[in-house]
């Protein structure tokens, strides 16, 4: 008998997704001390998977270095929430916008945890699945570069490192890595270290890569 196809990356994906969020985590990370000055403001990201069953890759963007905030940090697309907006029509309107990523392109697996960070915004990480290959146009007024990292090696706690630094009054821990040139750390880092508590590698049957 013909042993049944293994299961899609989508499906894969979407499983170990609802499975993850459906469970109790500990030791989500936040930034909700240092935002002191009581602002909120919705926002939302997309990590956008690229579609690849034995290596899935995790689009990412540098941010402009001539920009006020956050110049020259990696980044997820994404930006405010709007008004009339969800999450997802924002994280899928930004993505569009910053490098022409058609969100009909996009097959969307959920929403994840909020996450809240110094500077007052409340970022709702949107995960979808995209085909690899998309030609992608960064806008440069809003993408200075964009890359992708293998999500592995992103979900691998082992390739990252942790520091501290001062901060309006407090010690503020954060994880950082190089790839390719880039440096990943703060909020995105952040992000990245929730979900990968969300959806287990193992789930997905995925080789785990190493820096």
């Amino acid at each position: 008998m013909t042993p049944p196809p293994p299961p899609s990356l989508h499906d894969a994906l979407a499983r170990a997704f609802a499975e993850g969020h459906a469970r109790e985590v500990e030791g989500l990370l936040s930034d909700a001390q240092f935002a002191t000055d009581g602002r909120a403001t919705p926002a939302a990201v997309l990590i956008a998977i690229t579609d690849v069953p034995d290596d899935p890759q995790v689009i990412l963007t540098q941010r402009p270095r001539g920009m006020r905030d956050h110049p020259g940090q990696v980044a997820f697309p994404g930006g405010k929430i709007d008004p009339g907006e969800d999450a997802v029509t924002a994280a899928l309107r930004e993505a569009e916008e910053e490098l022409a990523l058609p969100r009909s392109a996009v097959q969307v697996i959920g929403t994840s945890d909020i996450y809240h960070t110094g500077t007052g915004f409340l970022v709702t990480p949107v995960v979808g699945l995209v085909p690899p290959g998309l030609e992608l146009r960064p806008n440069p007024t809003e993408v200075e570069a964009w890359f992708e990292a293998p999500l592995g090696l992103l979900f691998d706690p082992a390739s990252w490192t942790a520091n501290a630094v001062f901060w309006r009054g407090a010690t503020r821990r954060y994880l950082e890595m190089e790839w390719q040139g880039f440096r990943i750390w703060g909020v995105t880092a952040a992000i990245i270290a929730n979900l990968s508590k969300r959806i287990r590698m193992e789930d997905l049957e995925l080789p785990v890569r190493s820096a």
